[in-house]
């Protein structure tokens, strides 16, 4: 039974992943944190690291604080399993490294260019892993989920799940977009190939669902779940583009970045860890996001 070391622990997809392999592995929780000129110590056969500084909405976040836990301690822990005795190095970075928003479709082949501090630490994380020596015997996995979500989520897909849920009118059924999400389901399965089978390639691939949805089409869900009828307005596209740009004035909190945000595409595609895998993902993106929808209830 190998002795699988997660990173990060406590978190959201840590305690889905523990949950998943406890049946079938050893798992060993780690507590770390940066700290200058640490060395630490692998005793495991698998690392499997997700601990590090989330993406800030409220932007109150010192940068600094980025790059010691996305990068600095990244760099720490690979250095860590490069000596060890451990097999399996699997780090969890973001499509938020490439990109923060997409034209097409976003492939692990399309040049990045984070904006953020959030993303440029996790890619000078990634630069540092792909860029060393890799001893043989050794397997090293980036993953680039997109929006994750599944039992025990907090995110912006619990926001809009209350503001269906106070039938509150969605208003901007005007603007058509779509959107790739990751079922937790999906996620801790294809992380579970990565650890048992030795015959998937290193390299980075993308995490998300097969299909991509529209807002609107993610409302209708939510409101299925909840056995609503959906409550859509399709206001003119003009006329909120005019309500956001007087929003930017007075500083409302419908702004034109809220309204791209909420109303823009972000198209990954899944085909290169599918293809490496060889097995379809057992979750389908309305099937994963329906389950998370009830979870909220």
């Amino acid at each position: 039974m190998d002795k699988i070391c997660i990173t990060g622990a406590s978190g959201f997809v840590a305690t889905n992943l523990q949950n998943y392999l406890k049946t079938s592995h050893a798992v060993i929780p780690i507590s770390i944190r940066y700290k200058p000129n640490q060395i630490l110590d692998i005793h495991g056969d698998v690392v499997i690291h997700l601990a590090g500084k989330a993406h800030d909405l409220k932007k109150v976040a010192n940068p600094q604080e980025y790059y010691e836990a996305n990068f600095e301690l990244t760099k720490q822990l690979f250095d860590a399993f490069l000596v060890s005795k451990a097999s399996v190095f699997i780090f969890m970075s973001t499509v938020k490294a490439v990109a923060d928003g997409v034209k097409g479709i976003l492939t692990e082949d399309t040049f990045p260019n984070p904006k953020t501090h959030y993303g440029i630490s996790k890619l000078q994380a990634e630069n540092y892993i792909i860029n060393q020596k890799l001893p043989d015997g050794k397997r090293v996995y980036i993953l680039r989920p997109c929006m994750i979500h599944g039992l025990g989520n907090k995110g912006n897909l619990n926001l809009l799940f209350k503001l269906v849920s106070k039938n509150i009118p969605w208003p901007l059924g005007d603007f058509e977009n779509k959107r790739s999400f990751c079922s937790i389901d999906n996620l801790v399965f294809v992380i579970k190939e990565l650890i048992e089978r030795e015959d998937i390639p290193s390299g980075i691939y993308n995490m998300a669902d097969d299909e991509t949805l529209s807002t609107n089409e993610l409302i209708n869900l939510i409101a299925q779940s909840q056995n609503r009828k959906t409550n859509i307005w399709k206001i003119p596209k003009g006329f909120i583009e005019r309500l956001t740009n007087l929003g930017d004035v007075l500083h409302l909190p419908l702004n034109s970045e809220r309204l791209q945000k909420l109303t823009d595409s972000y198209i990954v595609s899944n085909n290169k860890i599918i293809n490496a895998i060889g097995k379809p993902l057992p979750v389908s993106t309305r099937g994963g996001l329906l389950k998370t929808f009830k979870s909220f209830k």
